[in-house]
C-alpha cells in the first residue's frame, strides 16, 4: 500500500489525429473522474507552442475544473512565474480561492513553459531568461500581494516548484512546501530534497519542511500493456533529448513503429527505472519505494498516455493501492 496522500497532475497532451479543442473538453471528464476516485489534488502545468501538449492557462482549468467538481483541491503545477505580472497571479488565484474556500493550490515555477524562443520572449514581452534575483523577486512579491492586496478572506495555499537545488534552496529560504519534479530530473531529487529540508525557515505558510514529489507513473493490467501505453512519451522524450519538441503526441501504434537509437533506449530505460511504470503491484511497490526513499509527504503522478480512458484506468489502477485521505 502507498501510506501517503496521491494528487494528479494534467499536462494536457494534444493527440495526434485530435483537435485541442479535444483535449481541453477531455480535461473535464478527467478532473471529474480523478476527484470519483478519491484524489485528493489536481493541478494543471503551463505550457505554450508546443504540438505535443496544449496551451492552456493553469488559471482558466483551474477556474473551469473548480466550477466542475465539488471537493478536490485544484491549481497549478505550476504557472511560470517569469511570464506573468506578479499582480495578476495574485489576483486571479485570490479569487479563485475566496470563490472555491479551502481548494485552491498556487504553485510558481520558474521555467518558460516552451522550448521556443522566439515564444518565450513573447510571453516575457521581449525579454531573456530571467535571473535567479529576479525569480525570487517575482515570488516574494506574490506572496507579498496575496496577503497585501487581495482582498482579505481566504488565500490560496503556494508552492514552490522546483527540479534543482536551487529551486530547493528558494522554497527553504521563503518557508514555502515544495513540490518537486522528480518526473523530469530525478538524478536532483536526493540531494535538492536534503537541501530544502536541512535550510528550510518557517513562515506564515509553511511550519515545518513540506514535499510533493511528482512522478511519472503508467499503471496498467499487464506489464506489456503498460510498456505499450508508455511508447508515446518515450518518442516525445527521445525528440527532447535531440532538442526537438515540434511534432504531435504519436499513437500507440506509431511509437510501437519508432527505432530508437541505442543511446536513445539506453536513456530511457533509465529514466523509466527512476519512474512507477507496469502491473498495479508493482507500481504500488515502486511509488511506496519512492515515499520512503525521498520523505515525501505526498506524491502527484502525471501519466503521459494516449487516451483519455486508459489515463483514467492507470489512476484507477493505483488508487486501489493508495491512501486517498485528506493531505494535511
Amino acid at each position: 500500500m502507498i501510506s501517503i496522500p496521491i494528487g494528479a497532475l494534467e499536462v494536457a497532451m494534444v493527440q495526434t489525429g485530435a483537435r485541442a479543442l479535444d483535449t481541453v473538453r477531455d480535461t473535464t471528464a478527467f478532473a471529474q473522474g480523478v476527484e470519483q476516485l478519491g484524489y485528493q489534488r489536481l493541478w494543471y502545468a503551463e505550457h505554450h507552442h508546443s504540438p505535443a501538449i496544449g496551451a492552456f492557462p493553469p488559471v482558466v482549468l483551474t477556474a473551469h475544473a473548480a466550477a466542475s467538481t465539488a471537493s478536490i483541491r485544484l491549481g497549478s503545477g505550476g504557472v511560470m512565474a517569469p511570464n506573468h505580472a506578479p499582480i495578476m497571479l495574485a489576483e486571479q488565484f485570490g479569487t479563485l480561492a475566496a470563490l472555491h474556500e479551502g481548494r485552491i493550490d498556487l504553485g510558481i515555477g520558474r521555467g518558460p513553459g516552451t522550448f521556443d524562443e522566439p515564444t518565450m520572449r513573447a510571453l516575457r514581452r521581449g525579454a531573456g531568461p530571467t535571473t535567479d534575483a529576479e525569480y525570487r523577486e517575482d515570488v516574494s512579491e506574490i506572496l507579498r500581494l496575496l496577503v497585501d492586496e487581495v482582498p482579505q478572506g481566504p488565500l490560496p495555499e503556494p508552492w514552490l516548484l522546483s527540479s534543482s537545488t536551487a529551486g530547493a534552496a528558494l522554497a527553504a529560504e521563503l518557508g514555502l512546501p515544495i513540490a518537486f519534479a522528480h518526473h523530469i530530473r530525478p538524478d536532483n531529487t536526493l540531494a535538492a530534497l536534503a537541501h530544502y529540508r536541512e535550510h528550510f525557515t518557517p513562515s506564515r505558510w509553511c511550519e515545518r519542511p513540506r514535499v510533493l514529489l511528482c512522478v511519472e507513473t503508467v499503471c496498467a493490467d499487464t506489464q506489456e500493456r503498460a510498456a505499450w501505453l508508455s511508447g508515446p512519451m518515450d518518442v516525445v522524450k527521445a525528440g527532447l533529448l535531440k532538442d526537438r519538441s515540434d511534432f504531435p503526441f504519436p499513437t500507440p501504434e506509431e511509437a510501437a513503429a519508432h527505432v530508437f537509437t541505442e543511446g536513445e533506449a539506453r536513456a530511457l530505460a533509465g529514466f523509466r527505472a527512476a519512474q512507477a511504470n507496469g502491473t498495479p503491484e508493482t507500481v504500488a511497490k515502486q511509488l511506496s519505494d519512492l515515499a520512503a526513499l525521498t520523505g515525501a509527504d505526498e506524491l502527484m503522478l502525471v501519466t503521459p498516455v494516449y487516451a483519455l480512458a486508459d489515463r483514467l484506468r492507470s489512476y484507477e489502477l493505483v488508487a486501489g493501492y493508495g491512501s486517498l485521505e485528506a493531505a494535511s
